[in-house]
């Protein structure tokens, strides 16, 4: 795994600044440096040694030297593109898994994606033709931003190298903000900085004499489904799930894996010991508040496969984390993302390429929401007129217990989306736990949101939901959240949180190829009735404990809520006392305040609100007032205890 940065353009400057925008992400390679300079170009990437320990050192060129490469990720079909390639003439200089892109560059331009199975974000300087070549995996597993700024086009796996050239001026910006309070993510091109873009995951961007030109080169069809009975589509899926475990496994390294305790973890880590001859090192973390802590189910994987097990028991002090987590993320971080930092803190002590479960929740149907979507067309039987006041009023007397998935929680959830249709109804239940319209619209200041250009933040959901590739309700949800929520958001997090700690994370389950296996799998085989992730379960089957497979699901987190009313409570009051985004005119000081009264006050959990505002605080601090991590690491140890 490897970070990249590069200029095309700029001054005589430009070799300086791009060691400085390399110098930047040496967390994602401390292991080797590489430049390449001419004069139109300057190219950094620092090298995580996975492949070719020896002389994968980067960039590459072809025989010829006109064609120079860096490349971040892993090309897990290689080999066999290799022995093609060789066939057809090409000489290798290394043994490294990403060579194979030069060679296929020289034989199909940029088309040579389309031959690629693997995660990546690479870039090609074409010295005679001038031009350059970027390129981002089918799913987004590895991340590219892009600006142009004064006649210098400038590109990095992380925003923090773009901002560290003199050319990026730091301001926010707010239409990101804007469809993040709503979405979770930042969708499409946009970032949290104006001027800095990110490359849509399966896309590639070509720049030639000043003109920049972005095209999509895979997508998903749900519309050609599988042949054959239920039990031979299941015996495929496990098939391709096990070509794609042993694909993962491409390594000159000891490879280990996440392990959660939840179906996906725990089914690539029982793949991975059948190809694995000594014990597979697994690492997973706890919290002491066993409604949430999945660690026995761990255990129970870890028993079964006599695997090398790692583990840590984290508590609500893991706030002292955030400002580490978002100088990593460039961005407000998640609670979902302080699992994977601190899990893959303890993994790296021992590895340095892990497997993860990512993915398999958005290809065969493992959230709620999914289900929900039944449950609400059933309960609109009732009129609507009843469920918009009587009902609404009802649920709202539901005492919540900020616990995981409350019963307060889903029956206001029910109620609320019943009121919308399709796509709309989807695109609500995405935003309900975050800020619904309504609710940013109180929160913001009416001079931001006249200044969005896009305010209907559902319309970046129904661009995907109401797509013609897709016409069973169930594949319409998983290819919206695949080409939204996967590369914006859970990427994302398991990108930076993990070369956070120079470690390389792997997701079979977003194999690019399975993806389209499981996107021809017939609706009813991932959503089976009321059953989530029915096929994969059923497969799962055949690895794991049944109390593993069919118990309630927990999802990887932590009790937030419940910190949020006793350790961090007096952090919040503090915190939103002296409220940047109000001083700059940006949100209303009330909705603050009576978003945390009411959290605190037990009338409603708001800790998924209550977070983004925290981090939105920190994380201006931090890239705004030019607070060092650890000068911001002070300044909530102080909000902690006052």
């Amino acid at each position: 795994m490897c970070g990249i940065a590069g200029i095309v353009g700029g001054d005589q400057i430009r070799t300086e600044v791009v060691e400085r925008m390399t110098d930047t992400i040496a967390h994602r390679g401390p292991d080797d440096t590489g430049f390449f300079h001419d004069s139109d170009i300057s190219l950094g990437q620092r090298r995580l040694s996975i492949i070719d320990l020896v002389t994968g050192h980067q960039p590459i060129s072809n025989q010829t030297d006109d064609i120079i490469l860096i490349c971040n990720g892993e090309i897990y079909n290689s080999p066999e593109l290799r022995k093609e390639l060789e066939g057809r003439g090409h000489i290798f200089k290394t043994s490294t898994d990403v060579e194979t892109i030069i060679h296929l560059y020289e034989d199909y331009g940029e088309k040579c994606v389309n031959h690629l199975r693997g995660m990546f974000a690479f870039v090609i300087w074409d010295q005679k033709k001038k031009k350059l070549v970027l390129a981002r995996d089918h799913l987004g597993q590895k991340p590219l931003y892009f600006g142009n700024f004064n006649g210098a086009f400038c590109f990095a796996s992380e925003v923090k190298a773009l901002l560290a050239t003199p050319w990026v001026k730091r301001e926010v910006d707010l239409e990101g903000v804007w469809h993040y309070m709503s979405m979770r993510f930042v969708p499409d091109e946009l970032s949290f900085f104006r001027g800095v873009h990110k490359l849509p995951a399966a896309h590639v961007l070509v720049w030639h004499e000043g003109k920049i030109e972005v095209s999509r080169y895979w997508d998903l069809t749900f519309t050609q489904k599988h042949n054959g009975s239920d039990s031979d589509i299941m015996d495929g899926l496990q098939q391709v799930l096990e070509e794609t475990v042993r694909l993962h496994l491409l390594s000159d390294v000891r490879v280990g894996a996440f392990l959660s305790g939840g179906i996906d973890s725990s089914t690539i880590a029982a793949m991975m010991a059948q190809y694995i001859d000594d014990p597979v090192p697994v690492f997973s973390i706890g919290v002491k508040e066993q409604s949430f802590n999945e660690l026995p189910y761990a255990h129970m994987v870890v028993d079964r496969y006599a695997m090398e097990a790692h583990e840590k028991v984290v508590s609500a002090d893991m706030v002292h984390l955030i400002p580490r987590m978002i100088q990593h993320m460039d961005e407000p971080s998640d609670p979902y993302g302080v699992g994977v930092y601190l899990v893959s803190q303890v993994a790296r002590e021992i590895v340095k390429v892990v497997l993860s479960g990512d993915g398999g929740d958005e290809n065969f149907a493992g959230y709620d929401r999914y289900a929900g979507q039944r449950y609400a067309d059933i309960y609109s039987i009732l009129p609507k007129w009843l469920r918009a006041n009587v009902m609404n009023r009802i649920v709202r007397l539901i005492p919540e217990s900020f616990g995981y998935k409350t019963m307060a929680q889903k029956a206001r959830w029910l109620n609320e989306v019943s009121l919308f249709q399709r796509g709309q109804r989807y695109a609500h239940s995405l935003s309900f736990l975050r800020f619904t319209s309504d609710m940013k619209h109180a929160l913001f200041n009416r001079s931001v949101i006249d200044g969005i250009e896009v305010e209907n933040s559902d319309q970046k959901i129904l661009t995907y939901f109401d797509a013609d590739n897709a016409d069973d309700l169930v594949d319409r949800m998983l290819y919206t959240d695949l080409m939204t929520r996967m590369p914006d958001h859970l990427m994302v997090i398991a990108d930076r949180m993990t070369m956070a700690h120079s470690l390389e994370s792997r997701a079979p389950l977003l194999d690019h190829r399975l993806t389209e296996y499981a996107a021809a799998m017939p609706g009813r085989l991932k959503l089976h009735g009321s059953k989530l992730k029915y096929a994969l379960k059923r497969v799962a089957d055949r690895y794991l404990p049944e109390e593993l497979i069919y118990r309630k699901k927990q999802g990887f987190g932590f009790p937030i809520a419940l910190w949020m009313r006793t350790e961090l409570a007096g952090c919040l009051q503090r915190l939103f006392q002296q409220s940047r985004f109000v001083e700059l005119g940006w949100f209303q000081q009330q909705t603050m305040d009576k978003l945390l009264a009411e959290h605190l006050s037990g009338t409603m959990d708001h800790n998924f609100r209550l977070w983004m505002l925290l981090n939105l605080e920190l994380w201006y601090r931090l890239y705004f007032e030019n607070m060092s991590t650890d000068d911001l690491e002070e300044f909530t140890e102080s909000l902690m205890h006052g």
